[in-house]
Parts: structure tokens; C-alpha cells; sequence
């Protein structure tokens, strides 16, 4: 098999009514998903939930497993970070790295990419510079992909591709069509040693928020491609063997659609919980208050420091507190060594039956 050097961007080619039909039907939900997602009041607490679940699924693309409660226990505390809960924990820090950067600069460079990378790798490797990267079957070991292999090669590639992803002015798609081919050319150009697939699919998220399209990262498309992996990679070569952009662009495009139904039935969900936990708390406790219940609401997992730093609240309080909604069912208290932690029951319920 010989390499394969993708064509530069702008791509020549001329789409059809099913491309546009899905569009349409993708942009529609998407705009739904970004209206409701400013209806809750702490943003913070949508986009920490989503990122860590996105993150648990990217990882699992890649063939790293976690589980929910490894990835919200390490949250709370890093003595419980598993190896595999680490690399997810890695690709959030890259994910809010570079939503921090494209929300300075209103650009997305290949500084950025270089970043996100380096944090989810955790090294200064870079752009490949030697040769020998392939992409093989994992189960047969056939190779299925030879990228770029020259230096030089790849940078005028990904030169290339951060004017395309800048420059709107080189063709008129639609962003969410844009998106498709920017995906598709940066997992074909392959840049990096390690970590192309995860770098990838965070620069999706922060295309949409670049372009408008989302005022926050909350539309993940990896639980999207885990249930349907095996097409994900069969589209993706298909384009490479035989040009079929078109069928790859309608993936994306009913992946952006059912994840953005997805994740608005997961923020009403959010929302519906967040009001039950105030009502009760309002009905039968002197202590609520906003704060509160978004606090318990920001993760499946709390302890007492966090009431005390957060609420700014003495320890008895925040021991009563804490100790009251596990007696309303609220809250599940375990004891690990001798820390407390205590479950949000029902959020991490929801977590743990996943987005699809």
C-alpha cells in the first residue's frame, strides 16, 4: 500500500439533496441545543458533565476503558486515578485548554492543535517528522492507512487546513458540512504520532463554538461513533479509496443531528433533577439556596471540603447538610478509607446510561 497524500482544501466538489436535507435537519437541532443550553443558570455544570463524558467516550474509540465512577472518584480525589481514568482525565484538560485558547484568540491555529495534543500525550513531540506511521487493523493487522510520511509534507498540510478551517471566504459550505471535511482531512493527514483520533474529534467541538454554532462545548460526537465505529472507519477509508465524500459528510451530519436530540433530552433531564433537589429541599430543610443544589449538581460525587470551600460554610454545616440529603434520599454516602463521598444517586444514574 503507498502512502496517501489527501487533496488541499477547498475540495472540488458539488453536493447533493441528501446532503442538504440533513443540513438542515442538523443546524435545526443544533440551534435547539444551544438555545436550552442557556437556560441553565451555571453553565459550568452542563459543560462538566458533558466534557467528562465525552472524554470517557473519546478514549473509548481509542480502546481505553474507564468506568463513570473510576472518572467522578478521581475527580474528587487523584489517590483513585486508574491509569486508563487518567488518559480520560488527560483529554478533558485538553479539551478546556483549548476552548480556553479559542475563546482568547477567536482563532483556531495549529498552535492550538499543537496544544491539545501535547496535553492529551502529555509531551512536546509535535508534528511527525519521521517516517513509518501506518494505520493498522487491530484485529487482523492489515494496514489499512499509510499517511503523509514526509515532514514537509505535513506541515503544508496542516498549513493548509488552518487556513481552510480560518478562512471562510475559500468555499461557501455550510459550517456543519465544513466540519465534516475538516474531520476527514485531519485524521487522513494524521500529523501526530499519538492521540490523532482524540485531538480530531476536540477540534470538532471547538469548530462549532469558533463558527456560532454553540455558545458552549456541549455537542460531543463520540458516543455517536462508538455505536457505529465500524462504519466511522469504513467511511472515513472510503473516501480515501474511491472519493466518497458525500457519504461521509451525511455520517457526520446524522451524527450531529441525533447527538444534539441526545443531549437536549440529557439537559432537560439535568434540568427536571435539579428542580426536584430544589423543591425538596425548599419544602422540608431550612437550608436551601442555589448554590447548593447547583454544587450538588456540578458532579456525581461530593465531600464535605467541597461544601466548606465552595459555600464558604463552617464543617459541622456542611456535615449536616450533606448528612440530611442522604437521609431524603438525595445522596448516597460511601466511605472510602477514611474519606466520606457522597452520590448524587440520580445524575450519576444518567451518566452511567450514557448519552446513547
Amino acid at each position: 500500500m503507498k502512502e496517501f497524500i489527501p487533496q488541499k482544501l477547498p475540495l472540488n466538489i458539488e453536493l447533493n439533496a441528501n446532503i442538504y436535507k440533513f443540513t438542515i435537519r442538523a443546524s435545526r437541532k443544533l440551534a435547539e441545543l444551544n438555545g436550552l443550553s442557556k437556560s441553565i443558570p451555571n453553565p459550568s455544570i452542563l459543560i462538566n458533565a458533558l466534557i467528562l463524558q465525552e472524554a470517557k467516550d473519546s478514549s473509548e474509540i481509542e480502546n481505553i476503558i474507564t468506568t463513570h465512577d473510576e472518572l467522578f472518584l478521581s475527580d474528587v480525589d487523584e489517590n483513585k486515578l486508574t491509569r486508563a481514568a487518567k488518559e480520560v482525565k488527560d483529554y478533558e484538560s485538553a479539551l478546556k485548554k483549548g476552548y480556553e485558547l479559542l475563546k482568547k484568540e477567536q482563532l483556531l491555529r495549529n498552535g492550538h492543535i499543537l496544544e491539545i495534543q501535547k496535553r492529551l500525550e502529555r509531551n512536546n513531540a509535535g508534528f511527525r517528522k519521521q517516517s513509518g506511521t501506518m494505520l493498522k487493523n487491530r484485529t487482523t493487522g492489515e494496514v489499512k492507512h499509510i499517511p503523509p510520511q514526509n515532514p514537509n509534507d505535513i506541515q503544508e498540510l496542516m498549513g493548509n487546513l488552518e487556513l481552510y478551517i480560518n478562512d471562510d471566504s475559500l468555499d461557501e459550505f455550510d459550517f456543519l458540512v465544513k466540519m465534516a471535511i475538516i474531520h476527514y482531512q485531519f485524521e487522513s493527514i494524521h500529523p501526530f504520532y499519538d492521540g490523532n483520533g482524540r485531538t480530531g474529534r476536540i477540534i470538532n467541538i471547538l469548530y462549532l463554538v469558533y463558527k456560532g454554532l454553540l455558545d458552549f462545548p456541549i455537542l460531543y460526537l463520540s458516543a455517536y461513533i462508538v455505536k457505529n465505529k465500524d462504519e466511522y472507519y469504513k467511511l472515513l477509508q472510503k473516501v480515501r479509496d474511491e472519493g466518497a465524500i458525500l457519504e461521509w459528510i451525511e455520517y457526520i451530519l446524522k451524527g450531529i443531528e441525533q447527538t444534539a436530540v441526545k443531549t437536549i433530552e440529557t439537559i432537560i433531564k439535568i434540568e427536571k433533577m435539579m428542580s426536584n433537589v430544589g423543591e425538596i429541599l425548599q419544602n422540608k430543610t431550612n437550608f436551601y439556596s442555589k448554590d447548593f443544589v447547583e454544587l450538588l449538581f456540578s458532579h456525581p460525587y461530593t465531600k464535605i471540603d467541597f461544601l466548606i470551600k465552595k459555600l464558604d460554610i463552617s464543617r459541622q454545616s456542611a456535615s449536616k447538610y450533606l448528612k440530611i440529603c442522604e437521609n431524603l434520599g438525595i445522596l448516597e454516602c460511601i466511605k472510602m478509607g477514611r474519606s466520606n463521598y457522597y452520590i448524587n444517586i440520580e445524575l450519576l444514574r444518567l451518566f452511567r446510561k450514557g448519552i446513547f
